[in-house]
């Protein structure tokens, strides 16, 4: 074994030694990366074509994000909330300006944010609805994936999220998705709110039948309820408009946002909503240590500020287009679906041919980095900076990949 094979395998086993496994990672040790490349420890680069879940939607180590960190990391990072900074204000102003919502509830990750929304649901719902206390219910979606708090993965359909993690609060009715009817049927007195993703990402870049989005929303108007959608994944860019509701031309309540308003660098998270909703919040009733603070807030705004600056939600619009005609022209027999919008976009593999997983470390071995959901789809969701030959680049890898485990 070479040194820098020692290298590698010390670094992984290092990892698996001190870390949870709670990942399986791809047998890759990851030291640098730009834009939408990344290069491991023998300096071997690869094409992002994951970006962390959205959270690296701007690309690596963007150049104005990484300044903005720097200049107020040298000011000032954390001081809590129990004091006012120059920062909090001007970013949640910019991003409820994006959204057309009337306030913020800054957080740190996706799943507090999810929470956040919750609380917000219940407390709305008893003292404006007059759900009776201890009543509310909230409707999910099966194949949900909205976080991996104890709260949330007790109304997950997935059993390996839920499994030995009990007992669940109550207060979550799961419900098909994708149908409205089934939605509706659904909705009680002491319903107050529906919650869902405009596209499940974990369940496998999902997307719902056409006008479903718009479905719900009229009958939320008509019975009182809330819809609260959780873009942390799908927002920001990654469908090609700002948010994946904006396809369907309509408004949510409340909006969870997270991933990508980190520019890539930190977690930053919120959860936006109209007045009566977001003024559910009081003092002492909600809090987080971190959200808000300074640092993260500079960031927030900067993150924005690129995505629109740089066009890179059209520029999502435009190479998502490419992209999927481009793997839908490939008509490989390992190809059962391909699926998505904007820059996002899942190819489920037929089984009979390969685990995704197995195509995932052959497509690795080819300078192209992913990772399979629910063990039959691989995400293709590259950085929104990513040049349209690189995208080819790693169509074309891909191709190949499938070409070479059929031989």
């Amino acid at each position: 074994m070479d040194m820098h094979a020692a290298i590698t395998t010390d670094a992984i086993a290092m990892q698996d030694r001190w870390c949870a496994h709670n990942y399986k990672p791809l047998p890759v040790v990851i030291a640098r990366a730009e834009g939408a490349w990344m290069w491991d420890d023998q300096g071997r680069r690869y094409l992002d074509m994951m970006s962390a879940y959205s959270a690296v939607n701007l690309g690596h180590g963007h150049p104005r994000v990484l300044r903005t960190l720097i200049e107020q990391a040298s000011r000032v990072c954390v001081v809590s909330r129990a004091f006012h900074t120059d920062r909090l204000g001007p970013f949640l102003a910019r991003l409820c300006a994006l959204t057309g919502l009337d306030g913020a509830v800054p957080m740190n990750t996706g799943a507090e944010a999810v929470e956040t929304a919750i609380k917000a649901a219940r407390r709305w719902g008893h003292k404006v609805k007059g759900i009776p206390a201890n009543h509310a219910q909230i409707l999910v979606a099966e194949g949900n994936f909205h976080g991996r708090t104890t709260t949330i993965v007790g109304f997950s359909s997935e059993p390996a999220y839920r499994d030995g993690f009990g007992p669940f609060a109550p207060g979550f009715r799961t419900v098909p998705y994708g149908d409205a009817a089934a939605m509706e049927a659904a909705i009680c007195p002491n319903t107050a709110a529906i919650l869902v993703e405009p596209i499940q990402g974990e369940a496998g870049i999902v997307v719902p039948p056409e006008g479903y989005l718009r479905l719900l929303r009229e009958m939320c108007d008509r019975h009182n309820v809330l819809l609260i959608l959780d873009e942390i994944q799908s927002g920001l860019g990654r469908t090609g408009k700002w948010f994946a509701h904006q396809h369907e031309g309509i408004r949510p309540d409340g909006l969870c946002l997270g991933k990508a308003l980190g520019g890539g660098v930190m977690p930053v998270s919120a959860f936006v909503a109209r007045r009566d909703v977001i003024d559910m919040f009081v003092p002492g009733n909600h809090g987080s240590t971190f959200g808000g603070n300074p640092l993260a807030a500079a960031v927030g705004l900067t993150a924005l500020e690129v995505l629109e600056e740089e066009g890179l939600v059209e520029r999502s619009a435009e190479l998502g287009l490419h992209m999927m005609d481009r793997l839908a022209a490939l008509a490989h027999p390992a190809i059962r679906a391909v699926r998505g919008r904007g820059l996002w976009v899942g190819v489920e593999i037929d089984p009979g041919f390969a685990r995704a997983r197995a195509v995932c470390e052959a497509l690795m071995a080819h300078g192209v980095l992913s990772k399979e959901t629910h063990e039959t789809v691989i995400r293709f969701a590259p950085p929104l900076v990513i040049d349209r030959a690189d995208l080819d680049w790693a169509i074309d890898r891909f191709a190949e990949t499938l070409d070479a485990m059929r031989a």
